[in-house]
């Protein structure tokens, strides 16, 4: 889905974005950071066209397996704070390692890692929390047929078009060169087809292995699946407008914004009992995603309308076992140029 206007409304997935994002002038984009590289090889993978069109492609089957859990755990690291929350005073930031990135040329891996910039400060100094945080490596899915088509994407199972897979080939290789990323790094996926094909291409690239975590599924979209934003409006008028403005609204058969974000809160749950203090990917679609962002950020769910996120968009969030926790970086997709 994608936003078709700066007044909140929403529109079904598009080749750049997925349900509740907002006009592109509401987009946040962290191509420009200097924390991280362009890997090599991006643009040659997808043939003459680069990362910006090919036919479609087969999905591909993938094993299921369980996230671990604690056997009594705490409160979540992450939970929310509650809102208006003031941070502590600033005071002078430790210096973390500088993240780095496969330098040009070198397609990805260890062996390509380069330092990009100064260190990275830690968000400690600022907030005041405590422990060593859970990294949260926000991946969406590549490109599909129905993001082509600007239609209602959420449990229909299809396939990564070529460009899908280019894409997801180069997050791949983008993520495999992140400091902290190796092939332990557990890499946790959706269970769709789009979504497993996009982990999959980051396993292949970290030499690591995916786990399929339910909670992480898109929205039920329900009678509207596979509709464009019009057919929809037009099918259900007065439904339409009321879910546009009420996350507690689902749409028919389907389930609503709400409910989406109590899953996404136990999957949050779920990955910083079983992840505590660890780097970890998790390959999802918009909605999960930008749940997560929201419970990073401690915010409502307007931020599902005003915070667009493209495809194979990679966005970071740590969590502090002691509550707190720091977005840092949001849409990056400086990898796909």
């Amino acid at each position: 889905m994608t936003g078709a206007a700066s007044t909140g409304v929403v529109a079904p997935e598009a080749g750049g974005a997925s349900a509740g994002d907002a006009a592109p002038a509401a987009s946040v984009t962290g191509a420009a950071s200097a924390s991280v590289g362009v890997p090599a090889g991006a643009a040659a993978s997808a043939g003459a066209a680069g990362l910006f069109a090919a036919p479609v492609a087969p999905v591909a089957a993938s094993a299921r397996s369980a996230v671990p859990t604690a056997a009594d755990p705490a409160t979540p690291a992450g939970s929310s704070a509650p809102a208006g929350t003031s941070a502590a005073a600033p005071t002078t930031e430790p210096a973390e390692p500088t993240e780095s990135a496969a330098a040009p040329g070198a397609g990805g891996g260890p062996a390509a890692r380069v330092a990009t910039g100064p260190a990275r400060s830690s968000p400690a100094g600022w907030t005041g929390a405590l422990g060593t945080p859970t990294k949260v490596l926000l991946l969406r899915h590549g490109q599909t047929a129905m993001s082509v088509d600007r239609r209602y994407s959420g449990r229909g199972d299809v396939a990564l078009t070529a460009l899908g897979e280019a894409q997801a080939a180069a997050a791949g290789r983008r993520i495999a060169a992140l400091d902290g990323v190796d092939a332990d790094t557990p890499i946790l996926s959706s269970p769709l087809g789009r979504t497993r094909q996009t982990a999959r291409a980051v396993a292949e690239a970290t030499g690591g292995s995916v786990v399929v975590l339910d909670e992480l599924v898109e929205t039920d979209f329900g009678g509207w699946e596979g509709l464009t934003f019009t057919e929809a409006a037009e099918r259900d008028p007065d439904l339409h407008r009321r879910w546009l403005s009420d996350t507690a609204v689902p749409p028919p058969g389907g389930e609503s914004f709400d409910v989406v974000h109590e899953r996404v809160t136990r999957a949050r749950d779920r990955v910083l009992a079983g992840y505590a203090g660890r780097t970890v990917v998790v390959v999802s679609h918009v909605t999960p995603i930008k749940g997560l962002l929201r419970l990073a950020l401690d915010v409502g769910p307007s931020i599902l309308f005003r915070l667009h996120l493209d495809l194979a968009s990679l966005s970071i969030a740590e969590f502090y076992p002691d509550g707190n926790a720091s977005v840092r970086l949001v849409n990056d997709i400086s990898h796909l140029v």
